[in-house]
C-alpha cells in the first residue's frame, strides 16, 4: 500500500491515545473506547438524520415548498442529471433557507449537553451560580416570539432575505443568539459545516430525483418524541415517484 493511500481512522486515534497519570501514560480500555465511538456515531449520524426527516417531512407536509424547491435546483442543473454536485449548492439560497428553517423548527436536540461554572458568575444581569447545573433549552430559543414571527409555523422565506448578503443569518451565534441547534460558543458542535453541508446535499438530491406525496389517506403527523434525539412521533411515511424516466 502506497502511503498516500493509507487513511488514519477514527479508532486508530484512540488506540493510540495516551494520557498522563503519576508519571506513566495510561492507555484507553476498550470501555472507553466504545462509549467515544458510541458518542461520536450517535452524535454525527444521529442527529444529521433527525435533523433530515424533519426537513422531508414539512416537504411532504407543504407540497408548495418542495415545488418551490425544485423549481430552484431546475435553474441550476439540467433536465436528466444524474444529481446535484455541491458546487451546485452554492446557487440554492432557497434550499438553505429550508434548512436554516427545518433546524430552527425542530432542532434535533432541545437541550444543550449540561456546563458549570467554577464561581457565581453574572451575565446580563442573571446570576449564574456555582452550584447546580445550567440547561439551556436550544428548541425554545429557536420559537421565540420576540425573535421570531410566528414561531411555529415553517416558513423558509424567513431567511431567504440574509442569505448571501452581509448581513447573512448567523448560526455560530457569535453575533446573536436567534437559535443554536448545534450550541454556541467555543464548544458549539465541530462539525456543524459538515452536517450542513450533508443536509443541504441530500435535501436537494432527493427532490430533485424524487417527488415526495403523504400517503393516501394519511396527512403528516410532526408529533415529537424524545429518544437519543427529538424524533418524529410516527415516522414519516410518503409515496415517492422517480422526475426522471431512464433513457
Amino acid at each position: 500500500m502506497k502511503d498516500q493511500d493509507y487513511v488514519l481512522s477514527y479508532v486508530d486515534t484512540l488506540l493510540d491515545l495516551r494520557f498522563p497519570a503519576n508519571h506513566d501514560k495510561i492507555q484507553l480500555t476498550e470501555r472507553d473506547i466504545l462509549s467515544f465511538c458510541n458518542e461520536f456515531l450517535n452524535a454525527g449520524a444521529g442527529t444529521t438524520t433527525t435533523a433530515l426527516e424533519w426537513i422531508l417531512a414539512n416537504l411532504v407536509k407543504y407540497p408548495e415548498i418542495q415545488e418551490k424547491l425544485f423549481m430552484e435546483i431546475k435553474g441550476v442543473v439540467r433536465d436528466g442529471d444524474q444529481g446535484v454536485k455541491e458546487d451546485d449548492l452554492q446557487e440554492m439560497p432557497y434550499l438553505k433557507a429550508i434548512i436554516l428553517e427545518g433546524l430552527r423548527r425542530h432542532p434535533p436536540s432541545h437541550f444543550s449537553l449540561p456546563h458549570a461554572v467554577t464561581e457565581d458568575t453574572t451575565l446580563n444581569e442573571y446570576l449564574v451560580p456555582k452550584q447546580g447545573t445550567v440547561v439551556f433549552m436550544l428548541a425554545d430559543i429557536g420559537w421565540d416570539p420576540n425573535s421570531w414571527e410566528d414561531p411555529m409555523a415553517f416558513k423558509p422565506e424567513r431567511f431567504l432575505s440574509s442569505i448571501g448578503s452581509r448581513d447573512a443569518f448567523d448560526i455560530t451565534g457569535s453575533r446573536e443568539i436567534k437559535m443554536m441547534p448545534f450550541g454556541v460558543g467555543r464548544r458549539m458542535c465541530p462539525g456543524y459545516g459538515l452536517a450542513m453541508l450533508i443536509l443541504e446535499y441530500f435535501v436537494a438530491n432527493l427532490i430533485w430525483s424524487f417527488e415526495w406525496k403523504a400517503v393516501d389517506g394519511d396527512g403528516v403527523d410532526l408529533s415529537e418524541k424524545q429518544e437519543f434525539t427529538m424524533v418524529m412521533k410516527n415516522p414519516l411515511q410518503v409515496q415517492i415517484s422517480p422526475r426522471w424516466k431512464n433513457n
